[in-house]
């Protein structure tokens, strides 16, 4: 089995079969096992130390008018504790434990043991969709929680309209020629790092031609034996990151679309040598080069640029 990306695992029971159980909900506010996860400014609460490590927050130490199905989602179970998350709406930041900092998740992850990383970008995803959606799509009323904070019901009794949350399916590819990986960078990242091309899947899209059109788009480069490779739930806001590998047919490349500053072939050679401007270590992108760098020699791409499975290259 291959290590799993970040974010993405069996990190908790999701408890879906719980979510309509007025009972429960209410057995698993008074249970003092309970956890609660909080999210201010979109940042998670981490502890401070040369091992950060995510904050739960027992129920105790919530406002008793927060502790509802309206203002709490329910996250799932782990083992015999139940886990929820709520959003701290203030303009400034609010008090926190001694030794305890909001802090933006992408920052963190990669310190953080992979299912603490998972849970906190479960939370982190479910808020940023319940912010986004206060309003009904349909006709504008305001949406109430249903569901243990999975639904958002319109509350206009004529419309009822329900949604769910959702996530923006990405597709991301290492292009390779065999000898050589299509990487391309864009203008707002740090000077000199390049990354796999990638871009969001259209409305009635495969995800191969997806894959396709995406790297004709921005490079100018045709492809073929495009192979899936993994996914990546990314909740910044609300990714889910599809890695594909794809064989390049042309070489010349041509920015069509001007989403890239530059884009160009990288041999392992040039990426063992530049290792510092890839993309960090928790992402996808990473991985995908890893697999193509790792796959045609001796040296493995980890083993060059340090052993730390979930260090960033920054």
């Amino acid at each position: 089995m291959q290590q799993r990306n970040i974010f993405a695992g069996p990190y908790l029971d999701r408890a879906a079969h719980l979510r309509q159980d007025p009972a429960w909900f209410a057995a698993a506010l008074a249970d003092e096992r309970s956890r609660a996860i909080p999210l201010w400014n979109s940042r998670n609460l981490i502890a401070e130390g040369d091992t950060p490590r995510a904050v739960y927050l027992e129920l105790s130490r919530l406002p008793a008018e927060r502790l509802n199905g309206t203002d709490l989602i329910l996250l799932g179970r782990f083992g015999d504790t139940s886990f929820f998350t709520y959003e701290i709406e203030s303009i400034e930041a609010p008090r926190v434990l001694p030794g305890t900092r909001f802090e933006d998740l992408r920052l963190v992850a990669s310190l953080l043991p992979i299912d603490e990383a998972g849970l906190l970008g479960y939370a982190r995803a479910l808020i940023s969709w319940r912010r986004r959606h206060r309003f009904c799509g349909t006709c504008g009323a305001k949406t109430v929680a249903a569901k243990s904070g999975h639904v958002l019901v319109c509350s206009d009794p004529s419309c009822r309209h329900e949604q769910f949350p959702r996530i923006d399916p990405a597709i991301i590819v290492l292009v390779s020629d065999g000898e050589r990986a299509l990487l391309g960078r864009q203008a707002s990242w740090p000077i000199g790092r390049y990354s796999t091309i990638a871009g969001f899947v259209e409305p009635g899209e495969s995800l191969e031609d997806a894959v396709a059109r995406e790297v004709v788009e921005e490079t100018g480069i045709e492809v073929d034996r495009i192979e899936y490779h993994s996914s990546q739930p990314w909740p910044f806001p609300a990714s889910l990151m599809l890695g594909f590998t794809a064989h390049a047919l042309t070489s010349e490349v041509h920015l069509r679309d001007q989403e890239l500053e530059d884009a160009r072939w990288f041999s392992r050679a040039d990426i063992a040598s530049t290792g510092d401007l890839l993309p960090p270590r928790q992402s996808i992108s990473f991985r995908l080069i890893e697999h193509w760098f790792d796959a045609g020699g001796d040296a493995r791409l980890r083993d060059i640029q340090g052993s730390g499975p979930w260090s960033s290259s920054r």
